[in-house]
């Protein structure tokens, strides 16, 4: 079987407040292949977004990763220098965020911004630096990528500003590209263009995407594979058939009922009842069974297993299904 391109395995990352200890990811655990396009989904405080920054140990203070292993093509992130990960991170490994303007240089034109990165990561000098950012701003399509390369973010509309992003994490080589909630921001029309300019990177260039998004008909529309994260650690994963299409645990079962695409007309949307758990509270047995229609006794008493469903890669964390094991 082909090496997995990511591999986080028992993932554990902490921030340490005023409050108290925040529990923000909790044992997450899942793996990536090579030119997949790959969605981690959940609701917002579930940890996604910490578990993307882990992988470029960017995680923020005051958090820390207390425990677990990150895996790029086979080397442990979690052992190397702080040197090393800035040679990985906008490198090999790239990170587009929500917001693009909060990410570009307000002070900077976009060519300015994507030059610098192209030389920090090569032996290109200032001249062929500018070649190839320009040459992937018409590989992202970008029209006339010589205005883009002089104008400042201000002057570029947000999807021009996303395109902007994705090919600054081109440039230099990326493997993997993890995308955190890329649309969220932007309207209907260009949020379906750039997800399709990410599809289209992903087969043309081999690129290995980790989306992060909320979004589960963005998922059911692009990824290959799925992994539903519940307070901080991931409760059912597979194939997107698996996942959104022969949905297991209670908590797929509840956001893909909360979806307006699946409510017949006049039906009230469905919701999932209470809170996503906080990280300060310390909660027995089962994260999820404050929630759960389906709760027993030993959900209240023990967490559950990641088991397989009928001996294929579908996992779900859950034990309405301890017959599976």
């Amino acid at each position: 079987m082909t090496e997995p391109i990511l591999s986080i395995e028992d993932l554990y990352i902490r921030f340490d407040t005023y409050a108290g200890t925040v529990k923000a990811v909790n044992g997450m655990t899942f793996e990536m292949q090579p030119g997949e396009m790959f969605g981690l989904v959940g609701e917002s405080g579930c940890g996604k977004s910490v578990t993307g920054l882990a992988v470029l140990r960017a995680v923020p203070s005051p958090g820390r990763i207390e425990n677990g292993h990150i895996f790029f093509k086979g080397e442990d992130i979690m052992g190397k220098s702080e040197e090393e990960m800035q040679g990985l991170r906008g490198g090999r490994i790239a990170m587009i965020f929500q917001d693009p303007t909060a990410s570009l240089n307000p002070v900077f034109t976009a060519g300015n911004q994507i030059a610098r990165q192209i030389r920090q990561h090569s032996d290109l000098d200032k001249k062929a630096a500018k070649e190839r950012a320009l040459m992937m701003f018409h590989q992202v399509g970008l029209p006339d990528p010589e205005r883009i390369y002089r104008a400042y973010p201000h002057e570029l509309s947000g999807g021009m500003q996303q395109r902007v992003m994705i090919a600054m994490a081109l440039a230099s080589g990326a493997e993997l590209l993890i995308a955190d909630e890329p649309t969220t921001a932007l309207d209907v029309t260009i949020q379906a263009q750039i997800l399709s300019l990410l599809s289209d990177l992903r087969q043309g260039e081999g690129l290995s995407i980790l989306l992060i998004t909320h979004d589960l008909g963005v998922v059911a529309e692009t990824c290959d594979r799925v992994a539903v994260a519940y307070a901080g650690r991931i409760v059912e994963s597979g194939t997107v058939e698996e996942v959104l299409y022969q949905t297991k645990h209670p908590y797929t079962q509840g956001l893909m009922a909360a979806l307006p695409d699946t409510v017949e007309q006049g039906d009230p949307l469905q919701v999932i009842k209470g809170m996503v758990p906080d990280g300060l509270t310390p909660i027995s047995g089962c994260p999820f069974h404050p929630r759960c229609p389906e709760v027993m006794d030993i959900c209240r008493e023990q967490e559950p297993e990641s088991r397989p469903m009928n001996h294929s890669d579908h996992l779900v964390a859950c034990h309405l299904y301890e017959e599976n094991k």
